[in-house]
């Protein structure tokens, strides 16, 4: 069965490098089954050639907004028109900061601000600029309303620096687009996801946390809202934008997040626990900040509470997920975790050697439940956020035919 079989996917191609890419993501787009239009500005032109695109999409390419052969001139519109999704990979540093602010000064912006399509966006560019300040301000404003953003990846760039700018692979955009595509899996529930570290105060200025970033949690929820669920995401102190259309409520402590967890947990279907709990606090906070006086300094720590499992314990307990980070024995020791607090899945994921997960755009995560143990491979947080939904909306289904008839 071909994938994407009757879907009509508006392809824009801006100036960039990438744009060679655009060939093979045209070709394995339609190989699913899309339909497929190609949309390329000037700039996109010098980079890859029309006659190329037009070879592989079996239409021809659009670059003019005023195009004498266009019907009525009014390509814009009924390419808006037609469109179930609107994608654009390459996305550059001038394009993404046009859209941002509504300007319409060529073709393809002007089929964005004429279409009511959602639109998918594959950033590409140098990391200084993917970084600067006026675009990630840029990128903020495309997020807050609704925007999905593909990327970038991080490693070698064509200027031969490193770091965040790189576009996408083509069949890493085209399982975003797949699985965006899916009907509503969460559609009607009700979902409380935990995300980033807490805080453990030693005295004023002093704490204990750990390296958790809260993408994962964060990616998770953005994907969870967009299979239809309504989300509130309880957040320890992270550095990160709330995902769109998530109801997010920040917290601090680990106490903090017990008390709002279970403040809210009555009207959720499924908990997920994607934030790394401290599991111990000092036992007093110190008023005063300590001084560095004495050689050594021994400090009383308190267990703090185990919030997956006091969701787990209550009497009628939501469809529980849990997530296990080891740095050992990752199956035995996720699987223990997954019978002793009685929880119905449990998505463990290593965090020693060249594949840690902790500040790195990417992860990989092995399921386990009653029924077995299956691997999602490693690939970026987003898509991986994407895949995990999938997965906890099928087994969810699974357990609760009842309230799904």
């Amino acid at each position: 069965m071909k994938e994407l079989a009757g879907k009509n996917i508006l392809l824009g191609i801006t100036g960039g490098v990438a744009a060679y890419k655009s060939a093979v993501l045209c070709r394995d787009l339609m190989r699913r089954g899309a339909e497929v239009r190609v949309v390329m500005t000037e700039a996109a032109t010098h980079f890859i050639t029309p006659l190329t695109l037009q070879a592989l999409s079996g239409h021809p390419v659009h670059s003019e907004l005023f195009a004498a052969e266009a019907g009525h001139g009014m390509d814009h519109i009924e390419l808006a028109r037609w469109a179930d999704r609107l994608l654009i990979a390459p996305a550059s540093a001038q394009t993404i900061a046009k859209l941002a602010h509504g300007e319409a000064d060529n073709l393809l912006t002007t089929i964005v601000l004429a279409s009511d399509a959602p639109l998918l966006i594959a950033p590409a560019m140098n990391n200084v600029m993917w970084e600067d300040a006026a675009m990630q301000g840029n990128v903020d404003l495309l997020l807050a309303r609704g925007v999905t953003m593909l990327g970038p990846a991080s490693g070698d760039q064509a200027c031969g620096e490193d770091g965040l700018g790189r576009m996408l692979e083509p069949l890493e955009i085209i399982e975003h687009l797949q699985l965006q595509l899916q009907p509503g899996l969460l559609a009607g529930k009700n979902i409380l996801i935990t995300a980033g570290p807490t805080w453990e105060a030693i005295d004023p200025v002093r704490g204990l946390s750990n390296r958790s970033s809260g993408k994962m949690g964060y990616a998770l929820a953005g994907a969870i809202y967009d299979a239809g669920a309504s989300v509130r995401l309880i957040s320890g102190p992270v550095h990160l934008r709330s995902p769109h259309g998530v109801d997010c409520i920040n917290i601090t402590s680990a106490q903090e997040m017990a008390d709002t967890v279970m403040a809210n947990v009555s009207i959720c279907d499924i908990f997920v626990a994607v934030a790394a709990v401290a599991d111990y606090r000092p036992a007093n906070c110190v008023k005063q900040k300590i001084k560095k006086n004495a050689e050594t300094l021994s400090l009383e720590l308190v267990r703090n509470p185990d919030i997956l499992a006091m969701v787990a314990a209550l009497e009628n307990a939501p469809f529980t997920v849990g997530f296990a980070v080891e740095t050992e024995n990752i199956i035995e020791y996720a699987t223990q975790k997954l019978t002793t607090k009685r929880i119905d899945l449990i998505a463990a994921n290593p965090v020693s050697g060249d594949n840690s997960a902790f500040d790195s755009e990417s992860n990989e995560l092995t399921l386990i439940d009653r029924n077995g143990i299956s691997h999602l491979s490693r690939c970026s947080k987003t898509l991986l956020a994407q895949k995990l939904t999938k997965e906890i909306a099928h087994r969810y289904h699974e357990t609760h035919p009842a309230k799904d008839s």
